[in-house]
Formats: structure tokens, C-alpha cells, sequence
């Protein structure tokens, strides 16, 4: 990710780390950081050479990847300390909160909807919630479903302007914040990254189900893939359940990280709240692509009429409904999302001959030179 505009998303969610999280923990020198030897079954190649340097060079306390080649053999690798604190291992695969992949599990489902005949995307978000979004240029009569999905409705990103408070928020709290700010532009004139959009997706799936999106999206994508690691942490769930790293945030490079691994993620809801594997989004982008999660008419919906979003997710990436294309170094594209939560970055996807990969790291990265090094990894572990 890149631009003036990522730099006001991750703006956004960094206003989200509580004051409490504040306190630095005791820890070692970023510097004196030291990858763990590699076991025999994850001899050193270039995807563990990769998250190595992450850890050497780039100063990440851990890095994790999983590759999977074509849904039957899967590696996992890991690099740095799990706890700075304690000098704990890796969790071979350990969760993390993975940020705006949530946006392709909850576009799974609007598109499910859509195949079921019970949304429309070229209706107004008024269909499904009458006399709910209105502010200054805004107006839901004029605002597509699609274009909720696709970046381009034009709604304030409510993420730049929560305050530093440590609380609990619903989804019409985050939806209220963005609508007291003037929209960004007309409705399918522009493309820019808005969390609001996702947050109006969700409430959209739970006015037409009459049930919550994290229901949903457990019935219809994580028990339904056998997703056994993947979760919608329910609200007042600070935890993350199974082994995981700790994740931390710097201010400023240089700074002293802070470990904000548990704190209230409502304020990412239907945006970026929930909690994996890198092993589990192999998993989902795979079925995604090449599975029966969607009717083939909304599979083909969600990865056409693509628009450009290099801005925000690097060269040569394009925006469809709720999913990513990247090219690679080798030929071809890969598909899949990213996430960057406070504590964590993802990144991955898959093609559609049916690799996929996916790498994290237990710091909410701050510039766009170490961003571009695990897009590097995911590209490696990919064309090899």
C-alpha cells in the first residue's frame, strides 16, 4: 500500500490503539532479533530467506507464511520471537487478527445474497436500509450495492476520525461517525478505500438475514470450509483463542513497540475484525476461486470490471467486489486481499491454477519499503 490516501487509512486505524496500550513492554533490541534455525521439514528457500531478512533487516519481531500448492501439500515457516518479552517461539501458524480480509468474507456473503435472489447489486443501498444513510452528498438512494463493494460509493472512511478512547463501539456508531463528514466524491465516479462501505454491507446482510454478520459469515464460508482456526470474535472478545504471536505497534519508526494484542476490535466490525491462519486464507481465497463458495455468476461478478487501486495496494493492483488482483513477477495474477490491523499485517491470495500463500507479521507495518518486502515473499512463494 501506498499514497497520500493509505497513508490516511492507516492513519485511521491507528487511532484505534488504546491509551492503555500505550506502556512499552520490557523488551530486546529490535536489531538483535534472530531468526530461528529452520527445521528440516522448512529447509531454507526463498520464502524462508524472505521472512528471515523481514526479521533481520526490517526489524519484525515475527513472521509467518503458509504456502499451499494446489490444495494438497502445504508448508509452514516461521522467523523471529513470538514475545520480545519472553523470547517465546513462533506459533507454527499461529492466528492473528487479519484486518480487511474480513471485507472478502463479508462480500462472500453479500454476493451469496445476491445469488439467492435476496440482494441486487445494482440497487440502491435504500432497498435494504430506507432512511439510513443521508449526510452532506450523501444520499443511499444514489448509492449502489455494487458500489459498496467495489471502493467507489464515495462515504468518509469513519476509521480517520475515531478517537483515542479505549470503548466499545456498534455498527451504527461507526456508521454515524462517517456520516457527520461530507462524502468524497458522487457515487461511481472515483475509487478510494473507504472501511464505512463494508460497515453498510454488513448491516445490509443483517437486515435481509435477520441474523448477525458474524452468523453468517460462520455458517455460510467458515463451517462450510472447514475453516477450524478462522473466527468473528463476539462482542466484548478481547482475546485471540488459540496460540498466536504477540503483536505490537510502533508510533514512529525507532519508537518502542507496545503489545496491543488484546483490545476491543468492534471498531473494525465488518471491515476487519476477525481473527485466522495463514493456513485458513490459503484455505478461503483457493475455494474462492476455484470452489462452489459462489454461484459462477457471482464468482465472475466479484473478479471483473476491476478498477485500478495502486494507490492503495501497490503497482499493477486492481479493486473488484471485495477482492484484490496483483500481478506476479513470474506471469498471471493472484487474488486475495491483505489487512493491516494494529498488532498485525497480512498479505496473500491465490491463482486461480491453484497455489496460494500467505504471510504475517506481528507489527502493523509503518512504511512502505518493508510493506513491499512481504508483498515480495508472497510473489516468491508463488512463482516457485
Amino acid at each position: 500500500m501506498s499514497s497520500r490516501s493509505s497513508q490516511q487509512r492507516r492513519a485511521g486505524w491507528r487511532r484505534a490503539v488504546p491509551a492503555a496500550a500505550a506502556v512499552a513492554v520490557g523488551v530486546m533490541a529490535m536489531g538483535a532479533l534472530t531468526p530461528p534455525a529452520a527445521s528440516a521439514a522448512t529447509r531454507p528457500d526463498t520464502v524462508q530467506q524472505g521472512l528471515n531478512a523481514l526479521v533481520k533487516d526490517d526489524g519484525v519481531p515475527a513472521a509467518l507464511a503458509s504456502v499451499t500448492d494446489h490444495g494438497r501439500r502445504s508448508l509452514t515457516y516461521t522467523a523471529g520471537v513470538g514475545d520480545l518479552a519472553t523470547g517465546s517461539e513462533v506459533p507454527r501458524d499461529g492466528q492473528v487478527r487479519v484486518g480487511s480480509n474480513t471485507k472478502t468474507f463479508t462480500a462472500v456473503v453479500v454476493l451469496q445474497l445476491v445469488g439467492e435472489k435476496r440482494i441486487a447489486l445494482d440497487a440502491p443501498v435504500e432497498t435494504y436500509l430506507p432512511d439510513v444513510v443521508r449526510g452532506e452528498g450523501i444520499d443511499g438512494r444514489r448509492i449502489k450495492v455494487r458500489e459498496l463493494l467495489q471502493q467507489t460509493s464515495g462515504l468518509p472512511n469513519y476509521s480517520n476520525y475515531l478517537g483515542e478512547d479505549v470503548q466499545h463501539y456498534e455498527p451504527r456508531q461507526l456508521l454515524d461517525i462517517a456520516l457527520q463528514h461530507r462524502a468524497e466524491f458522487a457515487p461511481g465516479t472515483q475509487w478510494k478505500y473507504s472501511n464505512t462501505n463494508y460497515v453498510l454491507a454488513g448491516l445490509m446482510v443483517e437486515k435481509v438475514t435477520g441474523r448477525t454478520l458474524a452468523q453468517e459469515i460462520d455458517q455460510r464460508i467458515i463451517k462450510r470450509l472447514g475453516l477450524r482456526h478462522t473466527y468473528f470474535p463476539a462482542p466484548g472478545d478481547v482475546t485471540i483463542r488459540e496460540p498466536h504471536p504477540t503483536g505490537y505497534y510502533r508510533d514512529s519508526a525507532g519508537a518502542p513497540p507496545q503489545d496491543v494484542t488484546e483490545f476491543d476490535p468492534s471498531w473494525a466490525w465488518a471491515a476487519g475484525q476477525m481473527i485466522s491462519t495463514n493456513s485458513d486464507l490459503n484455505r478461503f481465497f483457493s475455494e474462492l476461486l476455484t470452489g462452489d463458495l459462489l454461484k459462477p455468476a457471482q464468482r465472475v461478478q466479484m473478479r471483473t470490471a476491476t478498477l485500478p487501486a495502486d494507490e492503495t495496494f501497490g503497482p499493477g493492483a486492481r479493486y473488484g467486489l471485495g477482492l484484490v488482483s496483483k500481478p506476479l513477477s513470474c506471469g498471471g495474477l493472484y487474488w486475495g486481499h491483505g489487512g493491516s490491523y494494529p498488532g498485525y499485517e497480512t498479505r496473500g491470495g491465490a491463482t486461480v491454477g491453484g497455489r496460494a500463500a500467505n504471510v504475517a507479521v506481528s507489527v502493523q507495518l509503518s512504511d512502505e519499503a518493508t510493506r513491499g518486502r512481504v508483498d515480495r515473499v508472497v510473489d516468491a512463494a508463488l512463482c516457485r
